[in-house]
Protein backbone atom coordinates (compact mmCIF):
# COMPACT_ATOMS: atom_id res chain seq x y z
CA UNK A 1 0.00 0.00 0.00
CA UNK A 2 0.78 3.67 -0.99
CA UNK A 3 2.09 5.81 2.07
CA UNK A 4 -0.07 8.55 1.15
CA UNK A 5 -3.10 5.89 0.43
CA UNK A 6 -2.08 4.84 4.30
CA UNK A 7 -1.75 8.37 6.01
CA UNK A 8 -5.17 9.25 3.97
CA UNK A 9 -6.66 6.41 5.40
CA UNK A 10 -5.64 6.34 8.83
CA UNK A 11 -6.63 10.45 9.04
CA UNK A 12 -10.15 9.10 8.19
CA UNK A 13 -10.53 6.56 11.02
CA UNK A 14 -8.55 8.30 13.72
CA UNK A 15 -11.72 9.36 15.12
CA UNK A 16 -13.04 5.88 15.34
CA UNK A 17 -9.39 3.90 16.25
CA UNK A 18 -9.23 0.57 15.64
CA UNK A 19 -9.57 -1.35 18.88
CA UNK A 20 -9.72 -4.96 19.35
CA UNK A 21 -12.50 -5.28 20.35
CA UNK A 22 -15.03 -4.60 17.94
CA UNK A 23 -17.62 -3.58 20.33
CA UNK A 24 -15.73 -1.24 22.54
CA UNK A 25 -17.39 2.02 23.96
CA UNK A 26 -14.85 4.26 23.87
CA UNK A 27 -11.52 4.74 21.34
CA UNK A 28 -8.96 6.89 21.82
CA UNK A 29 -8.47 10.16 19.84
CA UNK A 30 -5.57 8.72 17.44
CA UNK A 31 -4.55 4.79 16.43
CA UNK A 32 -1.76 3.84 18.53
CA UNK A 33 1.56 2.81 17.11
CA UNK A 34 0.87 -1.13 17.20
CA UNK A 35 -2.69 -0.17 16.18
CA UNK A 36 -1.39 1.55 12.95
CA UNK A 37 1.25 -0.91 12.56
CA UNK A 38 -1.49 -3.39 12.31
CA UNK A 39 -3.14 -1.68 9.17
CA UNK A 40 -0.16 -1.22 7.23
CA UNK A 41 0.59 -5.02 7.69
CA UNK A 42 -2.77 -6.11 7.21
CA UNK A 43 -2.96 -3.71 3.65
CA UNK A 44 0.52 -4.56 2.66
CA UNK A 45 0.19 -8.10 2.14
CA UNK A 46 -3.40 -7.85 0.68
CA UNK A 47 -1.78 -5.25 -1.77
CA UNK A 48 0.44 -7.95 -2.56
CA UNK A 49 -1.91 -10.06 -3.98
CA UNK A 50 -3.92 -7.56 -5.87
CA UNK A 51 -0.14 -6.20 -7.20
CA UNK A 52 0.32 -9.89 -8.05
CA UNK A 53 -2.12 -10.57 -10.46
CA UNK A 54 -2.10 -7.11 -11.72
CA UNK A 55 1.27 -7.06 -13.15
CA UNK A 56 0.64 -10.66 -14.57
CA UNK A 57 -2.34 -9.27 -16.36
CA UNK A 58 -0.05 -5.69 -17.23
CA UNK A 59 2.93 -7.46 -18.44
CA UNK A 60 1.93 -10.59 -20.31
CA UNK A 61 2.14 -8.87 -23.46
CA UNK A 62 5.56 -9.14 -22.82
CA UNK A 63 6.05 -12.46 -20.89
CA UNK A 64 3.93 -14.56 -23.09
CA UNK A 65 6.63 -14.53 -26.16
CA UNK A 66 9.09 -15.35 -23.49
CA UNK A 67 7.91 -18.17 -21.71
CA UNK A 68 5.63 -19.85 -24.89
CA UNK A 69 6.66 -20.34 -28.32
CA UNK A 70 6.91 -16.70 -29.96
CA UNK A 71 5.69 -18.39 -33.43
CA UNK A 72 2.35 -17.28 -32.94
CA UNK A 73 2.35 -13.95 -30.60
CA UNK A 74 -1.65 -14.56 -30.37
CA UNK A 75 -1.43 -18.08 -28.68
CA UNK A 76 1.64 -16.98 -27.16
CA UNK A 77 -0.66 -14.13 -25.09
CA UNK A 78 -3.48 -16.40 -24.80
CA UNK A 79 -1.22 -19.26 -23.06
CA UNK A 80 -0.33 -16.99 -20.75
CA UNK A 81 -3.99 -15.76 -20.02
CA UNK A 82 -4.60 -19.36 -19.52
CA UNK A 83 -2.17 -20.04 -16.71
CA UNK A 84 -3.35 -17.06 -15.21
CA UNK A 85 -6.90 -18.40 -14.83
CA UNK A 86 -5.32 -22.09 -13.85
CA UNK A 87 -3.81 -20.35 -11.07
CA UNK A 88 -7.18 -19.32 -10.33
CA UNK A 89 -8.65 -22.77 -9.90
CA UNK A 90 -6.20 -23.08 -6.55
CA UNK A 91 -7.95 -20.29 -5.38
CA UNK A 92 -10.93 -22.45 -3.45
CA UNK A 93 -8.35 -25.11 -2.04
CA UNK A 94 -6.28 -22.24 -0.33
CA UNK A 95 -9.14 -20.31 0.80
CA UNK A 96 -10.49 -23.60 2.54
CA UNK A 97 -7.02 -24.33 3.70
CA UNK A 98 -6.11 -21.03 4.88
CA UNK A 99 -9.42 -20.10 6.16
CA UNK A 100 -9.62 -23.08 8.27
CA UNK A 101 -5.84 -22.49 9.61
CA UNK A 102 -7.57 -18.53 10.42
CA UNK A 103 -10.35 -19.97 12.07
CA UNK A 104 -8.57 -22.95 14.06
CA UNK A 105 -4.89 -21.44 14.91
CA UNK A 106 -5.83 -17.72 14.37
CA UNK A 107 -6.30 -14.81 11.79
CA UNK A 108 -2.37 -13.98 12.26
CA UNK A 109 -1.06 -17.29 11.94
CA UNK A 110 -2.38 -17.71 8.67
CA UNK A 111 -1.76 -14.56 7.52
CA UNK A 112 1.26 -14.77 8.03
CA UNK A 113 1.96 -18.45 6.16
CA UNK A 114 0.26 -16.70 3.11
CA UNK A 115 2.17 -13.93 2.07
CA UNK A 116 5.36 -15.85 2.13
CA UNK A 117 3.54 -18.20 -0.08
CA UNK A 118 2.72 -15.59 -2.31
CA UNK A 119 6.18 -14.14 -2.12
CA UNK A 120 8.09 -17.50 -3.17
CA UNK A 121 5.45 -17.75 -6.53
CA UNK A 122 6.55 -14.29 -7.71
CA UNK A 123 10.41 -14.82 -7.09
CA UNK A 124 9.84 -17.88 -9.50
CA UNK A 125 7.98 -15.60 -12.22
CA UNK A 126 10.39 -13.27 -11.82
CA UNK A 127 13.31 -15.98 -12.45
CA UNK A 128 11.38 -18.15 -14.68
CA UNK A 129 13.11 -19.49 -17.80
CA UNK A 130 12.51 -18.68 -21.38
CA UNK A 131 10.95 -20.94 -23.99
CA UNK A 132 14.20 -20.71 -25.85
CA UNK A 133 16.37 -21.90 -23.07
CA UNK A 134 14.00 -24.62 -21.78
CA UNK A 135 11.21 -25.12 -23.87
CA UNK A 136 8.25 -26.05 -22.34
CA UNK A 137 9.35 -26.31 -19.25
CA UNK A 138 9.17 -22.54 -18.76
CA UNK A 139 5.64 -23.35 -19.07
CA UNK A 140 5.37 -25.36 -16.48
CA UNK A 141 7.26 -23.31 -13.95
CA UNK A 142 5.25 -20.15 -14.35
CA UNK A 143 2.16 -22.86 -14.15
CA UNK A 144 3.60 -24.04 -10.62
CA UNK A 145 4.21 -20.00 -9.78
CA UNK A 146 0.66 -19.42 -10.32
CA UNK A 147 -0.67 -22.37 -8.25
CA UNK A 148 1.29 -21.28 -5.55
CA UNK A 149 -0.19 -17.72 -5.45
CA UNK A 150 -3.48 -19.19 -6.19
CA UNK A 151 -3.36 -20.85 -2.62
CA UNK A 152 -2.18 -18.30 -1.20
CA UNK A 153 -3.82 -15.64 -2.61
CA UNK A 154 -7.52 -17.72 -1.89
CA UNK A 155 -7.36 -17.16 1.75
CA UNK A 156 -5.47 -13.99 1.98
CA UNK A 157 -8.36 -11.37 1.20
CA UNK A 158 -11.29 -12.92 3.45
CA UNK A 159 -8.59 -13.48 6.17
CA UNK A 160 -7.76 -9.93 5.75
CA UNK A 161 -11.74 -8.69 5.67
CA UNK A 162 -12.04 -11.18 8.69
CA UNK A 163 -9.40 -9.54 10.52
CA UNK A 164 -10.18 -5.66 9.79
CA UNK A 165 -13.80 -6.47 10.39
CA UNK A 166 -13.72 -7.94 13.71
CA UNK A 167 -10.94 -5.19 14.48
CA UNK A 168 -12.93 -2.52 13.63
CA UNK A 169 -15.65 -0.01 16.12
CA UNK A 170 -19.04 -1.70 15.01
CA UNK A 171 -20.62 1.53 14.01
CA UNK A 172 -17.52 2.23 11.50
CA UNK A 173 -17.05 -1.13 10.47
CA UNK A 174 -18.07 0.06 6.88
CA UNK A 175 -15.06 2.92 6.90
CA UNK A 176 -12.66 0.45 8.12
CA UNK A 177 -13.09 -2.22 6.06
CA UNK A 178 -12.79 0.24 3.08
CA UNK A 179 -9.38 -0.03 4.30
CA UNK A 180 -9.50 -3.61 2.29
CA UNK A 181 -9.69 -2.02 -1.18
CA UNK A 182 -7.87 0.86 -0.71
CA UNK A 183 -5.01 -1.59 -0.15
CA UNK A 184 -6.02 -3.74 -2.68
CA UNK A 185 -6.36 -0.79 -5.88
CA UNK A 186 -3.01 0.77 -4.48
CA UNK A 187 -1.17 -2.53 -4.98
CA UNK A 188 -2.66 -2.76 -8.50
CA UNK A 189 -1.54 0.99 -9.16
CA UNK A 190 1.93 0.13 -7.57
CA UNK A 191 2.07 -2.04 -10.22
CA UNK A 192 0.99 -0.51 -13.07
CA UNK A 193 2.99 2.38 -12.20
CA UNK A 194 5.71 -0.05 -12.58
CA UNK A 195 4.61 -0.20 -16.11
CA UNK A 196 4.97 2.87 -16.80
CA UNK A 197 8.21 4.00 -15.96
CA UNK A 198 9.81 1.32 -17.22
CA UNK A 199 8.29 1.80 -20.64
CA UNK A 200 9.63 5.49 -19.93
CA UNK A 201 13.27 4.16 -19.57
CA UNK A 202 13.76 0.72 -21.73
CA UNK A 203 13.28 0.26 -24.80
CA UNK A 204 10.61 -2.58 -26.12
CA UNK A 205 13.24 -4.42 -26.85
CA UNK A 206 14.41 -4.56 -23.23
CA UNK A 207 11.23 -4.46 -21.81
CA UNK A 208 10.48 -7.87 -23.87
CA UNK A 209 14.00 -9.32 -23.41
CA UNK A 210 14.24 -8.40 -19.19
CA UNK A 211 12.43 -5.84 -17.90
CA UNK A 212 9.17 -7.38 -17.28
CA UNK A 213 11.00 -9.48 -14.21
CA UNK A 214 11.88 -6.31 -12.37
CA UNK A 215 8.11 -6.04 -10.59
CA UNK A 216 7.76 -9.81 -9.94
CA UNK A 217 10.70 -9.74 -8.10
CA UNK A 218 10.51 -6.74 -6.42
CA UNK A 219 6.94 -8.10 -5.75
CA UNK A 220 8.88 -10.78 -3.70
CA UNK A 221 11.36 -8.46 -1.71
CA UNK A 222 8.29 -6.67 -0.38
CA UNK A 223 6.64 -10.23 0.48
CA UNK A 224 9.16 -11.10 2.75
CA UNK A 225 9.42 -7.54 4.23
CA UNK A 226 5.44 -7.83 4.88
CA UNK A 227 6.08 -11.53 6.55
CA UNK A 228 8.01 -9.91 9.17
CA UNK A 229 5.81 -7.25 9.31
CA UNK A 230 2.98 -9.45 9.94
CA UNK A 231 4.37 -11.36 12.58
CA UNK A 232 4.21 -8.34 15.09
CA UNK A 233 0.56 -8.30 14.50
CA UNK A 234 -1.97 -9.81 17.33
CA UNK A 235 -4.84 -11.64 17.40
CA UNK A 236 -8.33 -10.22 16.98
CA UNK A 237 -10.15 -10.70 20.64
CA UNK A 238 -13.34 -11.93 18.40
CA UNK A 239 -11.55 -15.20 17.53
CA UNK A 240 -9.75 -14.79 21.33
CA UNK A 241 -12.81 -15.37 22.95
CA UNK A 242 -14.26 -17.75 20.21
CA UNK A 243 -11.63 -20.41 20.65
CA UNK A 244 -12.29 -20.37 24.62
CA UNK A 245 -15.62 -21.79 23.86
CA UNK A 246 -16.57 -25.25 22.70
CA UNK A 247 -16.26 -25.37 18.45
CA UNK A 248 -19.21 -27.28 16.86
CA UNK A 249 -17.92 -30.03 13.90
CA UNK A 250 -17.44 -27.16 10.48
CA UNK A 251 -18.80 -29.09 8.26
CA UNK A 252 -22.50 -29.20 9.66
CA UNK A 253 -21.41 -24.69 10.46
CA UNK A 254 -20.77 -24.64 6.48
CA UNK A 255 -24.20 -26.76 5.45
CA UNK A 256 -25.94 -24.29 8.29
CA UNK A 257 -24.52 -21.39 6.38
CA UNK A 258 -25.18 -22.31 2.94
CA UNK A 259 -27.12 -19.27 2.12
CA UNK A 260 -24.47 -17.07 3.35
CA UNK A 261 -22.01 -18.88 0.78
CA UNK A 262 -24.39 -18.57 -1.92
CA UNK A 263 -24.85 -14.89 -1.12
CA UNK A 264 -21.00 -14.88 -1.36
CA UNK A 265 -20.45 -16.18 -4.76
CA UNK A 266 -23.93 -13.74 -6.07
CA UNK A 267 -22.66 -10.59 -4.55
CA UNK A 268 -18.88 -11.69 -6.04
CA UNK A 269 -19.22 -12.54 -9.70
CA UNK A 270 -20.42 -8.92 -10.91
CA UNK A 271 -17.87 -6.70 -9.29
CA UNK A 272 -15.06 -9.14 -9.77
CA UNK A 273 -15.07 -8.79 -13.48
CA UNK A 274 -16.56 -5.65 -13.78
CA UNK A 275 -13.39 -4.20 -11.60
CA UNK A 276 -10.97 -6.70 -13.27
CA UNK A 277 -12.09 -5.60 -16.57
CA UNK A 278 -11.57 -1.14 -16.13
CA UNK A 279 -8.89 -1.71 -13.46
CA UNK A 280 -6.51 -4.31 -14.91
CA UNK A 281 -7.15 -5.76 -18.27
CA UNK A 282 -8.18 -2.21 -19.40
CA UNK A 283 -4.55 -1.31 -20.69
CA UNK A 284 -4.12 -4.61 -22.44
CA UNK A 285 -7.52 -4.43 -24.31
CA UNK A 286 -6.66 -0.61 -25.37
CA UNK A 287 -3.31 -1.52 -26.42
CA UNK A 288 -4.12 -4.16 -28.33
CA UNK A 289 -8.12 -3.71 -29.80
CA UNK A 290 -7.66 0.38 -29.77
CA UNK A 291 -4.01 0.71 -30.41
CA UNK A 292 -3.77 3.22 -27.74
CA UNK A 293 0.16 3.81 -26.79
CA UNK A 294 1.49 1.62 -23.60
CA UNK A 295 3.03 4.10 -21.82
CA UNK A 296 -1.02 6.32 -22.51
CA UNK A 297 -2.51 3.70 -21.46
CA UNK A 298 -1.00 2.81 -18.40
CA UNK A 299 -1.09 6.23 -17.27
CA UNK A 300 -4.31 6.90 -17.40
CA UNK A 301 -5.00 3.28 -15.69
CA UNK A 302 -3.12 4.85 -12.46
CA UNK A 303 -4.82 7.46 -11.90
CA UNK A 304 -8.16 6.17 -12.40
CA UNK A 305 -7.73 3.57 -9.81
CA UNK A 306 -6.35 6.39 -7.86
CA UNK A 307 -9.39 8.50 -8.31
CA UNK A 308 -10.94 5.03 -6.88
CA UNK A 309 -8.94 4.78 -4.05
CA UNK A 310 -9.48 8.32 -2.51
CA UNK A 311 -13.63 7.54 -3.47
CA UNK A 312 -13.32 4.42 -1.66
CA UNK A 313 -13.45 5.50 2.71
CA UNK A 314 -16.07 7.83 1.48
CA UNK A 315 -17.91 5.03 -0.09
CA UNK A 316 -17.83 2.74 3.41
CA UNK A 317 -18.43 6.08 5.88
CA UNK A 318 -22.27 5.99 3.15
CA UNK A 319 -22.73 2.19 3.90
CA UNK A 320 -22.09 3.01 7.43
CA UNK A 321 -24.95 5.95 7.61
CA UNK A 322 -27.36 4.13 5.63
CA UNK A 323 -26.74 0.48 5.03
CA UNK A 324 -25.11 -1.88 3.70
CA UNK A 325 -28.19 -3.10 0.60
CA UNK A 326 -28.13 0.58 -0.19
CA UNK A 327 -24.41 1.26 -0.72
CA UNK A 328 -24.11 -2.51 -2.91
CA UNK A 329 -26.96 -1.73 -4.96
CA UNK A 330 -25.01 1.38 -6.22
CA UNK A 331 -22.03 -0.38 -7.09
CA UNK A 332 -23.49 -2.85 -9.15
CA UNK A 333 -26.62 -1.15 -10.38
CA UNK A 334 -25.28 1.73 -12.10
CA UNK A 335 -22.82 -0.36 -14.00
CA UNK A 336 -25.39 -2.28 -15.90
CA UNK A 337 -26.26 0.73 -17.62
CA UNK A 338 -22.86 2.73 -18.23
CA UNK A 339 -20.56 -0.59 -19.11
CA UNK A 340 -21.99 -0.83 -22.39
CA UNK A 341 -22.19 2.67 -23.11
CA UNK A 342 -18.61 3.44 -21.41
CA UNK A 343 -16.82 0.25 -23.00
CA UNK A 344 -17.52 1.58 -26.55
CA UNK A 345 -15.53 5.37 -25.92
CA UNK A 346 -12.31 3.84 -25.68
CA UNK A 347 -10.17 4.81 -28.06
CA UNK A 348 -6.34 5.99 -28.85
CA UNK A 349 -6.54 9.25 -26.41
CA UNK A 350 -5.76 9.00 -22.64
CA UNK A 351 -9.09 10.27 -21.83
CA UNK A 352 -11.29 7.79 -23.93
CA UNK A 353 -9.41 5.73 -21.03
CA UNK A 354 -9.59 7.77 -18.04
CA UNK A 355 -12.63 9.76 -17.65
CA UNK A 356 -14.61 6.19 -18.69
CA UNK A 357 -12.53 4.07 -16.29
CA UNK A 358 -12.52 6.17 -13.54
CA UNK A 359 -16.15 7.00 -13.55
CA UNK A 360 -17.25 2.87 -13.49
CA UNK A 361 -14.28 2.83 -10.83
CA UNK A 362 -15.74 5.30 -8.31
CA UNK A 363 -19.18 3.93 -8.59
CA UNK A 364 -18.03 0.30 -8.54
CA UNK A 365 -16.49 1.93 -5.26
CA UNK A 366 -19.68 1.85 -3.10
CA UNK A 367 -19.87 -2.07 -3.98
CA UNK A 368 -16.31 -3.03 -3.18
CA UNK A 369 -15.39 -0.21 -0.04
CA UNK A 370 -18.31 -2.16 2.21
CA UNK A 371 -18.03 -5.83 0.41
CA UNK A 372 -15.58 -7.09 3.28
CA UNK A 373 -17.74 -5.57 5.82
CA UNK A 374 -20.83 -7.28 4.41
CA UNK A 375 -18.60 -10.78 4.34
CA UNK A 376 -18.17 -10.78 7.87
CA UNK A 377 -21.27 -9.96 8.72
CA UNK A 378 -22.81 -12.77 6.84
CA UNK A 379 -21.08 -15.17 9.42
CA UNK A 380 -20.79 -16.62 12.38
CA UNK A 381 -17.22 -15.85 14.06
CA UNK A 382 -16.54 -19.73 14.57
CA UNK A 383 -16.40 -20.28 10.05
CA UNK A 384 -16.12 -16.56 9.38
CA UNK A 385 -12.82 -17.08 7.94
CA UNK A 386 -13.52 -20.37 5.84
CA UNK A 387 -17.02 -19.35 5.55
CA UNK A 388 -16.25 -16.47 3.43
CA UNK A 389 -12.83 -17.70 2.07
CA UNK A 390 -13.93 -20.66 -0.43
CA UNK A 391 -17.47 -19.82 -1.87
CA UNK A 392 -15.57 -15.84 -2.44
CA UNK A 393 -12.36 -18.13 -4.09
CA UNK A 394 -15.06 -20.17 -6.10
CA UNK A 395 -16.91 -17.15 -7.38
CA UNK A 396 -13.55 -15.56 -8.01
CA UNK A 397 -11.67 -18.38 -9.82
CA UNK A 398 -14.64 -19.38 -11.95
CA UNK A 399 -15.55 -15.53 -12.96
CA UNK A 400 -12.59 -13.40 -11.85
CA UNK A 401 -9.68 -16.16 -12.91
CA UNK A 402 -11.59 -16.67 -16.85
CA UNK A 403 -12.25 -12.84 -17.42
CA UNK A 404 -9.24 -12.54 -19.32
CA UNK A 405 -9.23 -15.36 -20.91
CA UNK A 406 -13.03 -14.94 -22.38
CA UNK A 407 -12.17 -11.39 -22.75
CA UNK A 408 -9.29 -11.98 -25.41
CA UNK A 409 -10.86 -14.56 -26.97
CA UNK A 410 -14.29 -13.40 -27.35
CA UNK A 411 -12.72 -10.04 -28.89
CA UNK A 412 -11.27 -12.16 -31.47
CA UNK A 413 -14.04 -14.53 -32.14
CA UNK A 414 -17.19 -12.29 -31.66
CA UNK A 415 -15.89 -8.77 -30.63
CA UNK A 416 -16.30 -6.89 -27.81
CA UNK A 417 -19.99 -6.97 -27.96
CA UNK A 418 -20.07 -10.91 -26.67
CA UNK A 419 -17.90 -10.18 -23.78
CA UNK A 420 -19.86 -6.97 -22.36
CA UNK A 421 -23.24 -8.69 -22.72
CA UNK A 422 -21.77 -11.31 -20.23
CA UNK A 423 -20.22 -8.46 -18.04
CA UNK A 424 -23.86 -7.17 -17.77
CA UNK A 425 -25.51 -10.57 -17.19
CA UNK A 426 -23.09 -11.04 -13.89
CA UNK A 427 -23.87 -6.92 -12.60
CA UNK A 428 -27.58 -7.92 -12.86
CA UNK A 429 -27.36 -11.09 -10.76
CA UNK A 430 -25.17 -9.26 -8.19
CA UNK A 431 -27.46 -6.11 -7.97
CA UNK A 432 -30.42 -8.59 -7.47
CA UNK A 433 -28.25 -10.84 -4.68
CA UNK A 434 -28.00 -7.31 -2.73
CA UNK A 435 -31.17 -6.25 -3.30
CA UNK A 436 -32.30 -9.39 -1.49
CA UNK A 437 -29.87 -9.32 1.14
CA UNK A 438 -30.58 -8.64 4.83
CA UNK A 439 -29.23 -5.44 6.58
CA UNK A 440 -26.25 -5.83 8.81
CA UNK A 441 -24.85 -2.72 9.14
CA UNK A 442 -23.51 -2.62 13.06
CA UNK A 443 -23.64 -6.39 13.03
CA UNK A 444 -21.98 -7.75 17.03
CA UNK A 445 -19.27 -9.80 15.36
CA UNK A 446 -18.41 -11.33 18.65
CA UNK A 447 -21.08 -14.26 18.24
Amino acid sequence: MTHDSVTRSRDLVAEDSALPNATAAAAPAKATKAQRQTLIATGMGNALEWYDWGIYSAFAIYFATEVFNPRDPLAALLGAMAVFAVGFVARPVGGFVFGWLADHLGRRASMISMVGLASLGSLMIGLVPTYSAAGAWAAVVLLTARLLQGLAHGGEMPSAQTYIAESAPAARRGLWSSLIYVSGTAGIVIGLLFGYLLNLVLSKQDMQAWGWRVPFIIGAVLGLYTLVARTRMKETEAFTAAKATVRPPIWPEIRRNWRSALRVIGLGIGGTVCYYVWSVSAVQQAVLIHKMDQGTALLASVLSNVVLIISLPFWGKFSDRFGRRASMMIGTGAPIVLFPLLVNTVGQSFWSLFLPATLILVLMGATLSVTPAVFAELFPTRIRTVGVAVPYAVAVAIFGGTAPYLQSWSNAAFGPSAFTIYVVALLVISTVVAWKLPETKGKDLTQ
